[in-house]
């Protein structure tokens, strides 16, 4: 399998940064929030129902630890398995920063790869983020990811969705790249499409079920935000808030899925599924 991921450029807990208020507030804080709140109640749950507050935690393909280093901020042990050098330092020196590199180990490798740096069975949660689009074979890239699981756990799958793409083509006015985007069996825009492939909500969901998970939630990222002129978001006073929570209200809804540019599903083992279902949270992760 070639180039299987891709390269992203003590008892007291302290609490992830929220983007809703700080220096952190940001468009940036639209490509993860909601992500980041679904992940949040997911960890929650694991803790209740484990009864430990410290949770092993696989990040594949987790970059320079956009979600890795708050969910060490929650407690929680996270490795990091990446094929990029550069994003690992970056995590590295990110993890330290935020004085949590005790809870935060990279290593590099790759989803075809995984149980070359990663154990077998060994995490309670499994993040796939940005991973199946740069796969030759997403089945075998969400298999593995499970494979990882203890008996009781949850998976945390995000990846490109299709009809966001189609729509951005539509509105920038390439109908005829948006057209083949439809048309193409990977969701393509062209040759200078820098996504291999993408997914619908059925097909996500699909690969989910088939590698023996429960669906536990499936949310639309980035409904709006990609659509939204930066300008009318940086100087419209609460443009961003009232964006944030338009995007909040939208994930959930099926009807907005098909329109995602990033499709985010929650998948349980048959063990975790039995011990509650998912829910909200509050919360936003630092982009």
């Amino acid at each position: 399998m070639s180039d299987p991921m891709r390269p992203p450029v003590s008892h007291h807990h302290p609490q992830p940064t929220s983007l809703r208020s700080g220096p952190s507030r940001s468009r940036a804080s639209l490509r993860t929030a909601v992500v980041w709140e679904v992940l949040q109640e997911a960890l929650e749950r694991r803790v209740k129902a484990t009864g430990r507050e410290s949770l092993d935690v696989l990040d594949t393909g987790g970059g320079s630890g956009n979600f890795a280093v708050p969910a060490a901020h929650l407690g929680h042990r996270v490795t990091v398995v990446d094929p990029s050098p550069n994003a690992l330092f970056a995590l590295e020196r990110r993890a330290a920063e935020a004085g949590v590199a005790d809870r935060v180990k990279g290593v590099q490798g790759d989803a075809h790869g995984l149980f070359d740096v990663a154990e077998r069975g060994g995490y309670d949660v499994v993040l796939c983020h940005g991973v199946l689009e740069y796969v030759d074979d997403p089945a075998e890239g969400v298999r593995n990811a499970v494979a990882a699981l203890r008996p009781e756990g949850v998976l945390s799958l995000l990846a490109a969705g299709l009809g966001g793409a189609v729509l951005a083509r539509a509105l920038a006015g390439h109908f005829k790249e948006a057209k083949q985007a439809l048309d193409d069996p990977n969701g393509r825009w062209g040759a200078g499409d820098p996504v291999p492939r993408r997914f619908t909500a059925e097909q996500l969901t699909g690969l989910v079920e088939g590698a023996g998970l429960r669906v536990g939630a499936v949310h639309g990222v980035r409904v709006f935000a990609d659509l939204v002129p930066g300008v009318l978001v940086d100087t419209e006073p609460g443009a961003l808030e009232a964006l944030l929570k338009l995007e909040e209200a939208a994930a959930e809804l099926s009807a907005f899925h098909s329109v995602a540019t990033q499709l985010h599903v929650l998948g349980e083992t048959g063990g975790a599924a039995e011990t509650g279902g998912a829910g909200e949270t509050g919360g936003a992760v630092e982009a």
